[in-house]
């Protein structure tokens, strides 16, 4: 216990200090992660614009190879769907007519064909009609694209017909079957192949084979566009088939085609792949990682130097706002402590019109007015020991017992022993429930068999001229109550209410959501006009009965102003009394209880 006019020395940290470890918390380290989130997210911007860049370039390079496939398939369609070229090869007739369909028809076709072709290209074709003759070059070992001039060949299908490419090539789909393929020498040469059928569409059930031809290219040409210095010095660019063979390369000094795109020649790269069409190849784009880790570096210390800037800047301005602050609560604790001192005319005063200035009126009038609440919470406590002693009042009814006495009396007088001993055990037990050693919150069984015990003494007494009913929830047994509350109301039914000689009394407990809702009904003469509407007055409910006031005053006092005491009342018809409580668990409000005790 301290001392009178003596206060105890508090270690704490200052509140300047907490507002500014506050303010690094939630500002200068948000800075940082702001920061650091920044970096990342810029950096991968980065990769992802480079990547869509280095994407796009890869693109154009497959969109101008795509161009001259389409070139070389217009060109084969220029055979393809000639329908004078299909009659020509159709017709069996040798000698003149096969000389003449030869030179005049078909070799002029063919020469039309190569030269409408925009690259440097060999056109062979295979015919099934033998009574044409075969015309072509013999190349040896050489390059057939190495020779001048235009470069065609005409055989007979039987050169071809047990070759592998020949045999497996797809079923034939009118106007879109074709296929680029590097076959024979194609690979060796770095040459590529364009193989389609000629057909006679003369039936109309079936499409027959009547030629084929392979349109032969360099490879090189066809991918010229595949040039690594599109993209980036330092990048490397490979066009691989599906087991990942170089078949082009470009950007590459030690490596190139013939071998294999392996795990090492990946390593520290980039890898962004594009489908070749037509060709069931790859374009493989590998660029060093060095190239966007030098941006990522920059990146990296300009968010530093910026975050480190914003953090000083930070800082300043929270120790110059802490400092200001901290002297304001400086002064409001010294005048607390003047108040726990017992001096309560110390004021505090400061500029403006921000939140200390209404702490220092609110602390101002919180002096002025502490005597003021002191004296309200003694008066407070007087009027519940008041209504304390009330209830004590109330516990222990001398007229109630002198009636019971001679009821006693009478019995034994003329030696009603039955009665007699019914009516004394239950008045014992109607006082050992209401004494309850002293405590106002009892369970709500008790409270039901204490008004049993009472209507079992007033039974004996009035005999047939008393009915009583009982309408009781068993939910509300487990929940508690302030003691007396039922049987005053009861005690005033049999006092005033008596209409004739017979009067009926029902009990009525119910469970309603989070309340208990007690009624006392009974049949009796109920309450005069200007009684009823004196009791609706809480002020002039003061001046009434003891019985009401009592017990609505004790269940306000106990458990607030939304509980209480309600009555109807019907002149001739009967009353009804009301009794709202809140349905408390026993011991939920034992703290509350004891101090009605």
């Amino acid at each position: 216990m301290n001392r009178p006019g003596t206060i105890r020395e508090h270690r704490y940290i200052p509140f300047g200090i907490k507002l500014m470890l506050t303010y690094v918390i939630f500002i200068v380290i948000p800075v940082v992660l702001i920061g650091y989130t920044a970096h990342s997210m810029f950096t991968v911007s980065i990769r992802d614009r480079t990547q869509d860049i280095y994407r796009g370039t890869l693109e154009q390079m497959q969109d101008n190879i795509q161009y001259k496939m389409n070139d070389m398939s217009r060109v084969s369609g220029m055979l393809y769907f000639d329908t004078s070229l299909s009659s020509v090869l159709r017709h069996y007739e040798e000698g003149w007519v096969s000389y003449e369909a030869t030179t005049k028809q078909l070799l002029p076709k063919i020469q039309t064909t190569v030269e409408a072709a925009n690259n440097r290209m060999r056109l062979v074709l295979y015919l099934h009609n033998t009574s044409l003759p075969e015309i072509y070059r013999i190349y040896g070992d050489d390059d057939p694209l190495g020779f001048d001039g235009i470069l065609f060949d005409l055989y007979h299908v039987q050169r071809i017909q047990d070759r592998s490419w020949y045999k497996n090539y797809p079923e034939e789909v009118y106007g879109e079957t074709m296929q680029w393929r590097q076959i024979e020498r194609d690979g060796e040469l770095g040459h590529i192949s364009l193989l389609r059928r000629l057909v006679d569409t003369t039936s109309p059930l079936e499409v027959n084979e009547i030629g084929f031809m392979r349109i032969t290219i360099m490879l090189s040409e066809l991918l010229e566009s595949v040039d690594s210095k599109k993209i980036g010095e330092g990048t490397r660019i490979y066009v691989v088939d599906q087991e990942q063979r170089i078949l082009f390369a470009s950007g590459v000094t030690a490596e190139g085609e013939g071998g294999y795109l392996t795990g090492e020649l990946l390593s520290n790269t980039w890898v962004i792949e594009s489908e070749l069409e037509g060709l069931d190849w790859q374009l493989v784009a590998l660029v060093p990682t060095d190239i966007v880790e030098e941006y990522s570096r920059k990146v990296k210390m300009l968010t530093i130097i910026i975050s480190l800037a914003c953090c000083v800047v930070f800082i300043v301005a929270g120790l110059f706002l802490s400092r200001v602050y901290s002297r304001k609560v400086s002064r409001i604790v010294r005048q607390l402590d003047a108040f726990q001192e017992g001096d309560f005319e110390k004021m505090v005063h400061f500029k403006g019109k921000d939140e200390f200035s209404r702490i220092s009126v609110a602390i101002n009038e919180m002096g002025q007015n502490i005597d003021e609440l002191i004296h309200e919470v003694y008066m407070t406590s007087m009027k519940k020991k008041e209504a304390e002693l009330e209830t004590l009042q109330a516990q222990i009814n001398p007229h109630f017992l002198y009636n019971t006495l001679s009821s006693i009396s009478r019995l034994a007088k003329f030696g009603e022993v039955d009665k007699l001993q019914r009516m004394v055990l239950d008045l014992a037990k109607f006082y050992r429930l209401s004494l309850n050693e002293g405590r106002t919150v009892i369970p709500v069984s008790h409270e039901l068999d204490q008004v049993t015990a009472y209507l079992n003494i007033q039974k004996t007494k009035f005999a047939e001229g008393l009915e009583v009913m009982y309408d009781v929830d068993p939910a509300i047994l487990q929940y508690t109550t302030v003691k007396l509350i039922l049987q005053p109301f009861i005690e005033n039914a049999l006092e005033h209410a008596w209409y004739g000689e017979r009067i009926h009394i029902r009990i009525v407990a119910k469970l309603d959501g989070d309340r208990i809702d007690f009624r006392v009904i009974d049949d009796g003469a109920g309450f005069p006009p200007d009684t009823l509407q004196q009791l609706s007055d809480p002020m002039a409910r003061m001046t009434l009965g003891y019985g009401i006031r009592n017990v609505d005053e004790r269940i306000r006092l106990h458990y607030g102003e939304a509980y209480g005491v309600t009555v109807a009342s019907g002149r001739g018809i009967g009353t009804t009394v009301r009794i709202v409580i809140p349905a408390v668990v026993e011991g939920e409000g034992e703290g509350e209880g004891a101090g009605q005790g």
